[in-house]
């Protein structure tokens, strides 16, 4: 389950600088959990423009949600700074071997596991399955996430839980296990959410996981700080991935990001560099903080 955000509110008229898309992307929907080959127009995850130099070199990557958006462009980044790729995905099997794809492209290794990270232990065996794998680690992204759009008083328990147990509780269980591994110079790093600042009414359950990951980012900062292990977290806005027409209704798919200063979502593309400063020793200073590349003026 590849991380996407939500826009709020009605359209603006679309600003320049594009990204590929012009306004927000047309009306459309798809099966939950969403593919990219269904998305149109085509997401921006760097494929033909993301220069790396050598900022990752020899790292060792684990990257949840990392099939699409978002986290395949992250794990094209890491692979392109010099990183070898772990990514875990759902069901997601033809978008994790195109990730996969351009990882090993880069030179790198890459690897992909299929599972379901709301399920207990799952996290746990994940990441023992990647240290495996990649001889060790050195970053992690928690990037895995689910929602869906609910009018509060429809919201079941279920519903809820399913939202808490992948989009947090599988934060901490996979941060606990990497923290195993992690030595100094390690880093973690979170995949928190606009809406963590704004609100949605109808996203409000995941607008609370969101909120709760920004506050465990900060917190768990300060836990590990002396170990010399740094914990952030990037907060987008609105970003063209899968999950948003696998999610949202169509109509809200057709606004999508059309309240944001460029009027239009982010492209994957234009958010993973933030996940390569922090990952790098260029983000060596930065621990406890979210970063918020929301394509709005103000966003706490």
């Amino acid at each position: 389950m590849a991380e996407g955000h939500h826009g709020l509110n009605e359209p603006d008229e679309p600003r320049r600088q594009s990204g590929g898309l012009e306004g927000s992307p047309p009306a459309q929907q798809q099966a939950w959990p969403g593919r990219e080959a269904q998305l149109t127009p085509p997401a921006d995850h760097g494929e033909e423009t993301y220069r790396g130099a050598g900022k990752l070199r020899d790292r060792r990557a684990l990257i949840t949600g990392g099939d699409s958006g978002i986290g395949r462009a992250v794990a094209l980044a890491f692979a392109r700074e010099g990183a070898d790729v772990a990514i875990a995905h759902y069901a997601e099997h033809d978008d994790a071997e195109e990730t996969l794809r351009w990882v090993r492209e880069a030179g790198r290794h890459g690897v992909a596991r299929a599972l379901d990270l709301a399920e207990s232990g799952a996290g746990r065996s994940l990441v023992e399955w990647a240290v495996e794998e990649l001889g060790g680690l050195d970053v992690v992204v928690n990037n895995a996430a689910y929602q869906r759009e609910s009018d509060f008083d429809e919201l079941s328990t279920d519903h809820v839980e399913r939202t808490f147990r992948t989009n947090i509780l599988a934060y901490i269980e996979v941060a606990r296990a990497a923290l195993r591994h992690l030595g100094d110079g390690g880093v973690i790093l979170n995949t928190g959410s606009v809406t963590a600042m704004q609100g949605h009414p109808r996203l409000i359950d995941y607008a609370a996981t969101k909120g709760a990951i920004h506050a465990f980012t900060r917190s768990l900062a300060q836990a590990v700080a002396d170990r010399g292990i740094r914990v952030n977290c990037v907060a987008p806005g609105p970003v063209w991935t899968p999950l948003i027409p696998a999610t949202l209704e169509r109509d809200h798919v057709g606004r999508f990001g059309g309240d944001t200063l460029w009027g239009r979502p982010a492209q994957p593309a234009e958010i993973a560099p933030t996940y390569v400063f922090l990952a790098s020793d260029d983000g060596r200073y930065y621990s406890g903080e979210v970063f918020a590349p929301t394509g709005r003026a103000a966003s706490r």
